[in-house]
This record gives C-alpha cells, structure tokens and sequence, in this order.
C-alpha cells in the first residue's frame, strides 16, 4: 500500500467515526456491564469457569466483565472470523484454539455481538462436542433482526440490543478500526 493509499483510508476511517451515529452512550455501556457481571456472578461464582475471549472482537468485553468478576476464573481465548476485517461475514476461518484443557470444565465464551450467530453457534458446538461440562455465551450486544441463523440460540448473558445497522465500538469494528471506542456507534448509509 502506497503512502498516497494509506493517507486515503485514514481519511475514509475518520470520516466514518465522524459522520456515525451514537446508538448507545458510554453510560449505557458501563450500567450494561455492570448488571452482566452481577448476573454472571451469581450463577458462576462457585463454578472455576473458563473464560474464552473470541478474538478480535470479543476483547474489550472480555477486559471489562475479568475487572468485575470477582471470583477465581481462569481466561482463555480463540480466534475464529468470518469477516476479517472486511463488512460481509464469510466462511468460518478457525485461525486459534483454546489452549486451556476445558474438558469437565464450565467455559464462558465471550464475543462482541449475536448478529446473525453463525460464528457463535459453531464455536459453543465445538466446546461442548470437545467435553466442556457446561458452555455459556456472553456478547455485548445483540442485534435485532429476522436473519438469525437456524440453529443460533440466545446468548446467556447479553448486554444491551442494537438495531439492524452496521455498528462499530466497544469491539467491533469497522473494516478493523475503532474497536477502541467506549460507545456504540453505527455507520450511516450502509
């Protein structure tokens, strides 16, 4: 990539943050996390679960729910993408594995969003067809829409639901860019 070509899709990142809409503040993100945490712990305080971040997107939920658990856990992470970074969800590409041994064991996998739960549904699939003893999902948000995936399931544990928009912030991202944000926001026109 020419330096001419990278200055121009700084530009297209910048102008898509600047010209998108906030769907959910940062406030509402914190009260969200909140309410997941003491959710998930009161049903998971005496279980020794795994936490399994699904890479990339699943990060920052990841790092805010771990300060709020405070109960012994141990974390864990995957990669599997079906967008990399692009804005259209592919085949399932499984880039990492959990490293942890999850047999016998309660696994929480964490992602950023239950968009059409293709992605999630396989990643559960293959934990418990593996002999993890209980698997649970959390996500950040959900988004509402009629394209859910036959054989996805609501997540246990969910944050907040969005609109059918393409959304970016609190780690998902728009073409691998601005998962760094505190808040949700949704790009206009697509």
């Amino acid at each position: 990539m020419t330096d001419l070509d990278q200055i121009k899709k700084m530009e297209h990142i910048k102008k898509i943050r600047a010209e998108a809409d906030c769907l959910l503040s940062e406030a509402q993100i914190t009260a969200a996390l909140d309410d997941m945490a003491r959710k998930m712990t009161a049903d998971l305080a005496d279980k020794n679960p795994i936490l399994c971040c699904v890479m990339n997107g699943g990060l920052y939920l990841t790092g805010q729910l771990m300060s709020r658990l405070q109960f012994p856990l141990e974390v864990d992470y995957i990669h599997a993408t079906r967008y990399r970074e692009t804005t259209r969800g592919d085949e399932l590409e499984w880039r990492a594995r959990a490293q942890k041994d999850f047999r016998g064991r309660v696994l929480v996998v964490i992602d950023d969003i239950l968009d059409e739960g293709i992605t999630l549904a396989a990643i559960l699939k293959y934990f418990r067809a593996e002999g993890a003893a209980e698997v649970f999902s959390a996500v950040l948000v959900d988004k509402v829409h009629t394209r859910k995936f036959v054989q996805s399931v609501p997540a246990d544990y969910c944050g907040l639901t969005v609109e059918d928009r393409y959304v970016f912030g609190c780690g998902m991202d728009y073409k691998g860019y601005w998962r760094n944000l505190p808040a949700i926001y949704a790009v206009r026109g697509l």
